[in-house]
């Protein structure tokens, strides 16, 4: 990606959370070829490490997004560092496969604490520092935020909550300068479904079948995603706010 992304995000200043692998990792690498200097958050700090060994703008923070005032901890280790704030990419984020016989409360309330809680917590205090850099927001969501889920459906509903934040957001903010977005990816090749606790068999099935169902016929690389979240948070796109781009191989037209 480096030999083609020009430095629009030189001296600009992000945070990427689940910055340790897939579409995270990606993202954080990406901004800093771009010229960003990029805060990757994740819970795992050897795969924060190795993210950060990709480039020298990179600098970790390994930490739980849904402790305790963890988002007050993320933007001061910005503030600290480098002054400002120009992006944050709420990307990390968990699934499950939780069909509704199967419901389980617990399940529910981690779903929606790590993929809707934690983004919106974090929005609130970067906010701030958002306003006096006119930076962006830009969610992580899924194609199944915006499509059923057999199966996965409290999974989808997180996702759909994102994506409403993410117009609402964009609604309240953009007088303010500051521009509100997501990417919906979908089937994306990730360790996203390992860490949900699912075999390695289960992992190979789903995706299989999912990769027959894109017209394009091939999985999402995180590569891909990262490019477009780029694409989005360009700080020259002053005129693109409330947006879900789905980044899908076509899946959304099946």
């Amino acid at each position: 990606m480096s030999s083609s992304t020009p430095p629009y995000f030189r001296d600009r200043v992000a945070i990427v959370t689940g910055a340790g692998s897939g579409i995270g990792r990606a993202t954080a690498t990406a901004l800093a070829e771009a010229g960003a200097h990029v805060l990757g958050v994740g819970r795992r700090r050897e795969a924060l490490e190795e993210t950060a060994r990709a480039h020298p703008h990179i600098v970790i923070l390994p930490l739980d997004i849904r402790a305790e005032g963890a988002a007050d901890v993320v933007v001061a280790a910005v503030l600290e560092r480098w002054r400002r704030l120009d992006l944050l990419v709420n990307n990390a984020g968990t699934t499950a496969v939780m069909p509704l016989a199967e419901t389980d409360r617990s399940v529910i309330a981690d779903l929606f604490d790590l993929n809707v809680t934690a983004p919106s917590l974090l929005a609130h205090a970067a906010l701030p520092y958002l306003r006096d850099s006119s930076g962006s927001i830009v969610n992580v969501s899924s194609t199944y935020g915006h499509r059923p889920l057999p199966g996965g459906a409290h999974y989808a509903a997180t996702k759909g909550a994102l994506e409403q934040l993410t117009r609402s957001w964009a609604l309240e903010l953009a007088s303010e300068g500051v521009r509100v977005n997501a990417i919906a990816p979908g089937p994306t090749k990730t360790d996203v479904l390992a860490a949900a606790g699912l075999s390695q068999d289960t992992i190979d099935e789903m995706l299989d079948h999912e990769r027959g169902r894109i017209p394009t016929g091939r999985l999402g690389d995180p590569e891909d995603v990262a490019r477009w979240i780029l694409y989005i948070a360009d700080p020259l796109g002053r005129h693109i706010t409330g947006q879900v781009l789905t980044v899908d191989g076509g899946l959304e037209l099946v």
